[in-house]
């Protein structure tokens, strides 16, 4: 007899994704920016929907149960281009499974 791993679509899980750009690459650095993602359907957030981020930092999602899966790779600025303003480059994904 075999065991299988169940994938969380067959035990009833969904993925929530929470993604925050923190002013910097240290986790407990504040949050600048976030989106989040509700594969329960439950929720459906949209850019701009809050004025407040849900968590201050980056640690603060992990002490809530939120698990970081990605950290943006951090890349020092081309010379002559340290000033230009760009995308938020300290970006990190979570996700809980509900």
């Amino acid at each position: 007899m075999t065991a299988t791993a169940e994938t969380p679509t067959q035990t009833g899980l969904r993925q929530q994704v929470l993604v925050l750009y923190l002013a910097s690459s240290a986790l407990d650095s504040r949050t600048v920016g976030w989106s989040t993602y509700d594969g329960t359907g439950e929720t459906h957030p949209t850019t701009g929907d809050s004025d407040e981020p849900p968590y201050v930092t980056g640690l603060d999602a992990l002490k809530d149960g939120w698990r970081l899966f990605q950290a943006s790779q951090l890349n020092p600025p081309y010379p002559g281009h340290e000033y230009d303003v760009s995308f938020l480059k300290h970006e990190f994904f979570f996700e809980k499974l509900v």
